[in-house]
């Protein structure tokens, strides 16, 4: 019986082995990676399944995060967004600092935008409630290298110590750089889960001694009650800053912010509070749209014309809402009708 199958198998290939190289060669060129990202859409989720606070106040209507699903650049999804009207196409070098990155780069770069747009979150949620909230650690880390310096550091490099001598931020390290008064520096690194001794260059822009490297700090904070988020492993960035802000915010009063309303936004929390632009604006206002949203919250400026302009070009039914920090956030929600 096997031999029998095996003969007929043989003859197959045999007749129609052209047609084998042909369907193999257009299988491996269709997922074939370009250098682009494929964005085919957007939509909403209730963030309070992804933010919670232990004990948290509870409220009627609720807080969404907005999102563009993305799909990572392949011939067949670059050829079919030619086709596809709702699919757009974004080059990755939008995402890179250098042009020497790879996707890996950009995916740590993200996942680290993540981690600091929810601490940023925690510390002005806190703020706003009036609750303590104590710094207890503060991460560096290198998020981009550049070419026309010559450094042994690498993106995702966590930095430990300068010249033996630990710090407490980012801004003591960049102090402990200014007062080395040598060409080079020892600095020590966790690289890949192993603490590794480097000796970096160090160069000198505008009278500042610099590396040579992007740098981004995380900072984690001591809170009562305490936060726990639960994003998706594919879920990243920081363009869910401010609608995670009020997530925790409105469970740690007892006022429902929401006032029974679905609301959703997108733009993120910077380290003094404002709410920063963000990109793919016009998607994330769709999905608002179409997930039933009844306010989209988005960012004072450029992003809120075009989500204005897009409004009333779509005659959509949901109510626009500028927002420059999460102060004017605030304000605006408790004075929703």
């Amino acid at each position: 019986m096997l031999k029998k199958f095996y003969e007929k198998g043989k003859t197959f290939i045999k007749e129609e082995y052209k047609f084998i190289l042909f369907l193999i060669v257009f299988c491996i060129i269709c997922i074939w990676p370009v250098n682009y990202y494929i964005v085919i859409g957007g939509g909403i989720d209730d963030i309070g399944d992804r933010v919670l606070v232990e004990d948290g106040y509870s409220s009627e209507g609720s807080f969404n995060l907005s999102y563009v699903s993305e799909l990572k650049g392949t011939t067949l999804s670059y050829l079919l967004s030619y086709v596809m009207p709702e699919w757009k196409r974004v080059s990755m070098d939008d995402y890179k600092y250098t042009v020497n990155e790879d996707y890996s780069d950009i995916e740590f770069r993200s996942e680290l935008d993540l981690l600091s747009s929810n601490s940023n979150a925690i510390y002005y949620a806190y703020q706003l409630a009036d609750m303590p909230c104590e710094v207890t650690n503060v991460d560096v880390y290198v998020i981009a290298t550049f070419s026309e310096y010559d450094n042994l550091l690498e993106v995702g490099d966590e930095l430990l110590e300068v010249d033996g001598v630990g710090y407490s931020s980012l801004v003591e390290f960049q102090e402990a750089i200014q007062n080395v008064d040598k060409d080079k520096v020892s600095v020590l690194v966790r690289r890949d889960g192993k603490e590794v001794e480097l000796v970096c260059s160090l160069y000198e822009e505008e009278g500042r001694k610099i590396l040579g490297v992007a740098l981004q700090s995380v900072s984690s904070y001591d809170v009562d009650p305490e936060v726990k988020f639960q994003f998706d492993a594919n879920e990243s960035g920081p363009s869910a800053g401010m609608i995670t802000t009020l997530s925790i915010y409105d469970q740690l009063v007892e006022e429902d912010l929401t006032k029974g309303k679905k609301i959703a936004g997108t733009g993120t929390i910077e380290a003094d509070g404002s709410i920063g632009q963000i990109g793919e604006v016009q998607y994330k206002l769709l999905g608002a749209v179409s997930g039933g949203a009844d306010v989209f919250l988005v960012p004072a400026g450029e992003n809120y014309e075009d989500c204005k302009k897009l409004k009333k070009e779509d005659n959509l039914d949901i109510q626009l809402v500028a927002v420059e920090d999460i102060w004017d956030a605030v304000n605006k929600l408790e004075k929703l009708d």
